[in-house]
């Protein structure tokens, strides 16, 4: 399916209010055909007439039509712009949606300024997909159909004139137009959100660039970034002038032509002279219309180019898919993996190659390795992040992939070693994990992460801001945060990848002892790259380049 039609089906909700505002703009463009018609027929009759009462019809018109016209005008842009809106409201819903599934495993590739400019300024083109490029051509049908109708009644000739210069107008160059604009107007899109993508890196790594002395380097990156959307939008303005200038060369002409044919006409007294002024001003009235549609053209090729870019993101096989029948919560939760094989893509390496382990209820395994051993991986699966090749992992004895993804994730609890932190206030954050939570669950889950009383300290507590992913807080500050919040959620697993990494060993000492009354009674992974918290386990696999290569029991145990 083009991308136009699936545009188009988006719209299926709010189709009676495209139709609101093709009526309004029929409506508004007629009533300025009707004015210019009416008040040259006015001036006319006026030059003429021996009695004043002979224009009353016609001075009633004027005013009918100039009222109508500034009533339907505000009706029109009233309705079309709020349909807009609307739509824009929920193609940012729909696309939310479309993505969600898609993460974390398929959105990895994508850089983070690149997303949102699709979800911002792709998903902001497609306004004109809506209000200037289907409802300009439906409206421009109906009014050349009025004013072909209306030269017709005088003679056959004029309406044929004018549907000529109304056709080249409203079609061919459209059409020119829009071959002219194609190329520019999909480079113009992917230069912008080029330039986006690189903007949002370079403030994510500002701190970075001003410490290694780079700053002159981006900005001159930036710049040729800017410079190379600033032509490529000058490209377009060009096309957009001059598509301007002959429409309204063809305005002109067509009122002349029309004139041209008419006075014949007068003189052979086929047609009342008192209709002179009106034929042509008639034809200038009716080609407000068709004069935009070489800019909705333009439109068209910029909004299927930002189409592409969304429904290329959202077209791709989510790594997870739900069964049909998803199975029950278990009621235990002891964790069995059987034979665990995974790659993160066909060609890659294995990640996991032949694990196996079982942690029954209320053990903690601990798991070391280097770097790439495969240690995080493990927490990916159980999350449903991705699934599995081949093998098994089993909690409570139910397959984890025969679970929906949402509750195989409120099964586990994880404290990563980065942690996203939002921007909004340390309780937000704690109740992320757990919003039915009570303020007195969050403060004894803050007193085992060994946060309450740094966060009695603070000059609002609770409510104080963390700042854009906790920057207002100290590493050890933000891994206590997600400690608790981990505690707050209260999942039966436990996942604790390098949790306590950046604390000192004091802290680090009180965090393990608040945790142990969190942990019993549930199945505990310890994830790390070195002995450090081993101490806290019963038991401890190695993993290297994807396998257990040892299987030890620490030598203390808490």
């Amino acid at each position: 399916m083009s991308p136009t039609r699936r545009l188009l089906s988006l719209i299926r909700p709010f189709i009676w209010w495209i139709v609101a505002g093709v009526f309004l703009g029929f409506a508004t463009i007629g009533s300025s055909v009707g004015l210019m018609a009416v008040s040259a027929y006015l001036i006319s009759k006026a030059a003429i007439a021996t009695d004043v009462s002979q224009l009353s019809m016609a001075i009633a018109g004027v005013r009918l039509f100039a009222l109508s016209r500034a009533g339907f005008r505000y009706g029109e842009r009233y309705v079309t712009h709020l349909a807009t809106f609307r739509i824009l409201t929920r193609l940012r819903v729909w696309f939310y949606r479309a993505i969600e599934p898609l993460a974390p495993a398929r959105l990895q590739t994508v850089r983070s300024g690149d997303l949102l400019a699709r979800i911002g300024a792709d998903i902001e083109t497609l306004e004109n997909f809506y209000i200037r490029v289907i409802v300009p051509p439906l409206v421009a049908v109906l009014v050349t159909g009025l004013a072909c109708a209306i030269l017709g009644y005088f003679d056959v000739i004029l309406a044929v004139a004018l549907l000529v210069f109304l056709l080249l107008t409203g079609v061919a160059l459209p059409l020119v137009s829009r071959w002219l604009s194609q190329q520019p107007a999909s480079e113009a899109i992917l230069a912008r959100a080029e330039l986006n993508a690189t903007l949002v890196d370079q403030i994510q790594g500002m701190a970075d660039m001003l410490a290694y002395g780079q700053e002159t380097m981006f900005h001159e990156r930036t710049m040729r970034l800017n410079d190379q959307l600033n032509q490529l939008q000058e490209r377009l303005a060009v096309i957009r002038g001059m598509g301007n200038g002959l429409a309204a060369l063809f305005t002109s002409l067509a009122a002349l032509t029309v004139l041209a044919l008419a006075i014949p006409l007068i003189t052979g007294g086929q047609i009342d002279g008192v209709y002179l002024a009106l034929l042509p001003l008639t034809a200038i009235a009716s080609f407000e219309a068709v004069q935009p549609l070489s800019q909705a053209f333009q439109m068209l090729e910029s909004s299927q180019a930002a189409a592409r870019r969304l429904f290329e993101l959202i077209d791709a096989p989510p790594a997870v898919v739900d069964p049909p029948q998803p199975a029950a919560r278990p009621a235990s939760f002891g964790l069995v993996v059987k034979d665990l094989h995974f790659r993160y893509s066909a060609d890659a390496v294995a990640a996991l190659d032949g694990v196996s382990f079982e942690v029954p209820p209320g053990r903690r395994l601990g798991i070391v390795g280097s770097s790439g051993a495969g240690k995080s991986t493990l927490a990916n699966l159980l999350l449903r992040y991705w699934d599995y090749d081949a093998g098994s992992i089993q909690v409570g004895g139910v397959e984890i992939r025969d679970l929906a993804a949402d509750e195989a994730r409120e099964l586990v609890g994880v404290v990563a070693q980065h942690t996203h932190l939002f921007n909004t206030s340390v309780r937000d954050n704690l109740f992320l994990a757990n919003p039915e939570a009570s303020e007195e669950e969050m403060i004894v889950a803050s007193q085992q992460a060994q946060l309450h009383d740094f966060v009695l300290s603070l000059p609002e507590g609770y409510d104080t801001l963390v700042g854009e992913n906790g920057l207002k807080l100290s590493g050890g500050e933000r891994q206590r945060l997600a400690i608790a919040r981990t505690i707050l959620k209260g999942a039966p697993v436990l996942i604790l990848d390098e949790a306590t990494t950046h604390l000192d060993s004091l802290t680090e000492a009180k965090v393990w002892e608040g945790l142990a009354q969190f942990m019993a009674g549930r199945t505990v992974l310890v994830i790390s790259h070195q002995q450090a918290g081993m101490a806290h386990v019963d038991e401890v696999i190695r993993l290297e380049e994807g396998k257990i290569v040892d299987t030890s029991v620490p030598t203390e145990l808490p």
